[in-house]
Formats: C-alpha cells, structure tokens, sequence
C-alpha cells in the first residue's frame, strides 16, 4: 500500500464523511421526522393510464382517511408520485428509478405503493430491496417478479440482492390470467389463435403463458407477432391478419401501448373473429382510444371481480368511492385500496417507525380480511387469491360475463 501523510489521510476521511460515503456516521439520532410516517405511491399520472391511476390513488387516499390519518401514534403522509413522462405518454425507466432512489433517501418513507408497469417494478424492487423498503403493488402480474421458475432463469432472486423478498402484490400474477384466458378462448370456441404482443416485459410474458397454455388445450396458434408501439397504424398488420382469419386475437399489452390503435385497424380490416385482452387494457382509456364502434366481439380477463360484482367489503368500498367522488371507480382502483390497508395494517402491527419491520409485517399477513375476500401472502410475496374475471365490451363499457378459475 502506497504511503500517505496524516494530513492527506484526514483530509480523505472528511471528504468521505461530507460525501455520505460513511453510512454509520450518519445515523445519529431519530431520522427524520419522529412522529409521522410515508407511504409513497409511484403510478403513471402523465398520459392515458392516468385515469386508472387516479382511481388506485383515490383508493390509497380512501384507506388513510378511515384511519384518521393516524396509525401506531404515527400521523400518516401520503405522496403521489409519478413515473410517467411526457415524451413517452407512458412510465419512463429513468423517473421509475428517480422515485425508488428519493424514497430510499427519504428517512420518512416505509412503504412504496406501485407499480402499475411491470417494467417499472424491475428497476424499482432491488433498489428498495437492499434499501429494506417494501413495496406493495396493486396492478404488477408479470410472473418472474416473484415465482421461480415462471420467468428469466435468474428471476426472482435478481430483484432480491439482501436475500430476501420486499416485493408483495394483491393481484393475481400472469402464470393465471394467461392460463385462464387460453381456456376462456377454448371455451369461447376458439380453435385457431393469432397472437400480437407489444414486445414488453408485461405484453410478452402473458402472451408467452396464453401460447404455452393454447397449445397444450388444442388451440392451434397460426401466428405470433410483435408490434412498434409507436407506430402511426397496424393496418398492413390487420391485413394479415385478416387473410390468415384466426377464430381469435390475443393481444398482450397495455392501453398505453397503442392497443386501441391496433383494435381499431383490426377491425377496419373486416376481421370478423374474436379479440382478446388483458387487464393491462382494462380501463375507460382502451374503449375511447378505440371507439365502442370498433369494440364488437371484445372479451377481456382481469385479476378478481370487477367493480359491480364484488359482495360485503368490496361493495361497501364501491358505494363509498361513488359517494365520495361522483364516479365509477376503474378497475384498480380496489386494487390500490387493498394495497394501502395491508400497508396501513402492517404498520399498527409493527407498532414502531422502521423499516425492516414493517416489511416483516406485511410479509406475515395471513388471513387478510379484505375488500377482495380473505387472503394471505404466500412466502413469495404472491396473494393466494386466484379468482379471475371473464368481461366482454358491450354498450360502450366492460362488463362482467363469468368467473374463471378459484380462490385458494
């Protein structure tokens, strides 16, 4: 080791202190205010999900006040965060990452309620992972975030760089939703599928999980394709398509990636068969970009019960939300509800302001009686909820038509 004088040596341990560099030296006293607690929520709020997270918002918001703003002797502040730009009208990965980072550096943050992308939640989770921050998501289905095995060979363990899961969601993963809408197609009396997908972490992954499932059922897949989600049109796409004439379209994606566009030209077509969604496209959003017009033999699939059909808690909630805002709550917005009580819940059983605790806490929740019904977390952050929604568009807005699959 090169020698260096005491001076430079003092000068280089003041400089590191000045920079942070020594974390102990920095964790004298209580951190920052003593007597209120964060929760902080990071959803796209620039573009067309807006709507959708307003209504999950709206839900957090709900949650609180029940409480009085006040849980443990901890007075409870709410942030509403948004990882969506302008330029992208969608979420962005460099705001994703400003979010998780500002909350990590806030001593008042002990839970990160997003995302609504899955996309997002790979660049958020192991950065509150070794933060010890938990983050509760209302809307994240891609399956490689928590389950083994259902993703890219180093996932989950990727996103859990402390050794231990942070990420919990109360929706059903993807490994369902595509499973159950390739049965749902089958019973729809699909033979022949098409598959298009927006080449996304989210759209990609449960189109993988409909095509595996499809095949398996003897549903013959005629096609995959992937699509510029900027693109000024689909129309060569539907034209395709059209010739091909599969009894169904799978589409994997979300609203914001430009899939009313692409319904809407698939239509002009004259394709006449069956179009297929996920809940990424369960929202108001879909049918204007679209136009009711051009939503004819639209069926979609969504985590749970839709708004209308959910019974005890869940119909209280809905009467609320409409007494309270004037509106018909979107589809996540019980979602975003959920996550906040389950936080909120955490939190009183922790009894204390830190963060390690609070995640254990909410990794521990069993038998949550909730607005969704009652559930646990499993050990991989999953809900064991698995009830899933078949929706059909009909006069301009979904609605429900049967339930696929259970609750375990």
């Amino acid at each position: 080791m090169k020698h260096i004088s005491y001076q430079t040596a003092v000068l280089f341990l003041a400089a590191l202190v000045a920079g942070g560099s020594i974390a102990a030296c920095s964790q004298k006293g209580p951190a920052g205010n003593p007597k209120a607690i964060k929760i902080v929520s990071s959803l796209p709020r620039t573009g067309s999900a807006n709507a959708q997270s307003t209504s999950m918002v709206n839900g957090i918001r709900m949650a609180i006040e029940e409480l009085g703003g006040n849980v443990a002797g901890y007075t409870i502040l709410y942030e509403d965060w948004d990882d969506a730009s302008p330029q992208r009208g969608s979420w962005d990965p460099a705001l994703e990452a400003a979010n998780a980072d500002r909350a990590i550096k806030d001593p008042d943050v002990v839970v990160y309620i997003g995302t609504f992308n899955s996309g997002a939640a790979k660049i958020s989770i192991p950065k509150l992972n070794q933060a010890g921050l938990v983050m509760v998501s209302p809307a994240n289905t891609y399956p490689g975030l928590t389950k083994p095995g259902k993703g890219e060979p180093n996932e989950p363990d990727i996103y859990r760089p402390s050794g231990r899961p942070n990420f919990f969601r109360v929706v059903p993963a993807d490994d369902l939703q595509g499973t159950m809408g390739a049965e749902w197609a089958k019973k729809l009396g699909a033979a022949t599928a098409l598959i298009v997908h927006d080449r996304e972490l989210y759209g990609k992954g449960i189109t993988d999980v409909f095509r595996t499932r499809a095949e398996q059922i003897g549903i013959r897949v005629v096609g995959v394709e992937g699509i510029d989600v900027r693109a000024a049109n689909y129309k060569a796409l539907a034209t395709k398509i059209k010739a091909l004439n599969p009894d169904l379209v799978y589409f994997g994606g979300v609203t914001q990636s430009n899939a009313g566009q692409f319904a809407k030209d698939l239509r002009a077509s004259g394709f006449p068969g069956k179009l297929m969604i996920p809940d990424g496209c369960v929202e108001t959003a879909f049918i204007q970009s679209t136009g009711p017009e051009n939503c004819i033999e639209t069926y979609a699939t969504f985590g749970g019960l839709p708004a209308d059909q959910l019974t005890g808690k869940g119909a209280e909630f809905v009467r609320r939300y409409r007494e309270k805002y004037q509106i018909e709550p979107e589809a996540y917005a019980v979602y975003g509800y959920e996550a906040a009580r389950v936080a909120l819940d955490a939190i009183a059983r922790a009894g204390k302001k830190d963060r390690l605790a609070i995640l254990d806490a909410v990794a521990a929740t069993r038998d949550f009686e909730g607005v969704l019904g009652r559930w646990s977390f499993d050990p991989n952050g999953d809900t064991t909820l698995t009830t899933m929604s078949g929706l059909v568009i009909r006069d301009g807005k979904f609605q429900f038509v049967e339930t696929l699959g259970g609750s375990s």
